[in-house]
């Protein structure tokens, strides 16, 4: 009888095959119907899978085991980036604009491969096994949030979501326990003054006088409205304002970006916002326009389940291989999912610098090395036992 390890290895050029093609033929967002349709029709290969579409361009595959036990999830996304890419290699993508920049070519074939392997191992598994192929991780309000409105986490007890980094040497696993990614906010602010001659200031309210106060001032949320060990970041990434030299404009707009860890926090933000935009208007004769859009939540990993995946990659690959990673401001939608069932957020190390294999996340050169797909695969299949042993 095949092994796990053997399993693992025979799937393994197919891994690789499943990521070049997904890697070539990359979609975006929202768009990912052929993406969707190559991994529906791989899984019906497999056997044993029950396989449906909760949204157009998602798919889920259920493995029941022979006998009743606990549900988990396991989690892949699948759109790309609109990126031109500048690679040369074989399977450079095809889709003008259309780049997997970020490795969700890599987390679908992982997750496909981790299919495989299971559904042949049907007979051992006791309980149930989830197989979540995410559209449009990358787009907010994002494809997870729609998978569970759409039922994909009734009757689960946990789930587990991975993710090649190019930060991480290969051969490691990154684990955090509790927030590991921050919640990812945006706001624009419209300031409505008075326009006129840039020789007669006096007649005017100058809304870019009055902007440049309130940018400044909302550096006092960061400094001063918050405990200092609460992670906060408030960034102004735009700025707009005029369209001649020698005209005062009747308004600015101001947008930016806003991450933090902490969900408490994360609340009171739009108010500290409005306070200070409120303010500085009104003490300058002006008038503001406030909006405050709340996107993905943090990524807060549950202690026992992260607890428990720690203990299968020290098993597996050996502690040599456990990384525990600090906390960043980047944003996933996989928290979707975390504020329905317990679940944990882990790494997985793709970069190799002797193969110049070095670039971040979103770069049009990004790739990883495909010898990470394993321990994606590895990790998935070995975690999967470990968890249904576990908690039946």
């Amino acid at each position: 009888m095949a092994t796990i390890h053997d399993l693992i290895e025979d799937v393994k050029d197919e891994v690789i095959g499943w990521r070049r093609y997904l890697h070539k033929y990359p979609e975006l967002s929202f768009q990912e119907e052929k993406t969707a349709q190559f991994v529906y029709e791989t899984l019906q290969t497999f056997g044993g899978l029950e396989i449906s579409r909760p949204t157009k361009t998602s798919v889920m595959a259920r493995l029941i085991g022979r006998q009743p036990g606990k549900v988990i999830a396991l989690r892949a996304d699948m759109d790309a980036l609109p990126i031109d890419e500048e690679n040369d290699f074989d399977f450079v993508s095809q889709n003008s604009g259309v780049m997997h920049a970020c490795g969700h070519d890599g987390h679908t074939a992982m997750l496909l491969g981790a299919a495989k392997i299971l559904a042949q191992l049907q007979d051992q598994i006791i309980g149930e096994v989830r197989f979540l192929f995410q559209h449009a991780e990358e787009l907010p309000p994002g494809g997870a949030g729609e998978m569970v409105k759409a039922g994909v986490l009734e009757g689960v007890d946990l789930i587990i979501g991975t993710h090649l980094m190019s930060t991480l040497p290969l051969g490691k696993i990154g684990l955090g326990y509790g927030p590991i990614m921050a919640g990812a906010d945006t706001f624009k602010i419209t300031v409505v003054g008075k326009g006129g001659h840039a020789s007669q200031p006096e007649l005017t309210i100058d809304p870019i006088a009055i902007g440049t106060q309130v940018v400044s001032n909302l550096q006092h949320i960061v400094s001063r409205y918050r405990d200092a060990q609460a992670a906060l970041v408030i960034s102004v990434t735009q700025f707009h304002a005029g369209s001649a030299i020698n005209v005062i404009p009747s308004k600015v707009n101001i947008g930016g970006s806003v991450r933090s860890f902490n969900p408490e926090l994360r609340d009171k933000i739009p108010a500290f916002i409005e306070r200070i935009v409120k303010g500085i208007t009104e003490a300058h004769g002006a008038a503001y326009e406030f909006d405050y859009q709340f996107g993905y939540a943090p990524v807060i990993n549950d202690e026992e389940v992260t607890r428990w995946m720690d203990e299968t990659v020290c098993e597996v690959f050996g502690e040599d291989s456990r990384e525990m990673i600090k906390p960043v401001m980047g944003s996933e939608d996989f928290s979707a999912y975390q504020q329905a069932v317990p679940g944990t957020y882990i790494s997985i190390g793709a970069r190799n610098e002797n193969k110049g294999i070095i670039y971040p996340h979103h770069h049009p050169k990004f790739t990883f090395d495909e010898q990470a797909l394993q321990y994606g695969v590895k990790l998935f299949v070995h975690g999967t036992f470990k968890l249904l042993n576990l908690t039946c």
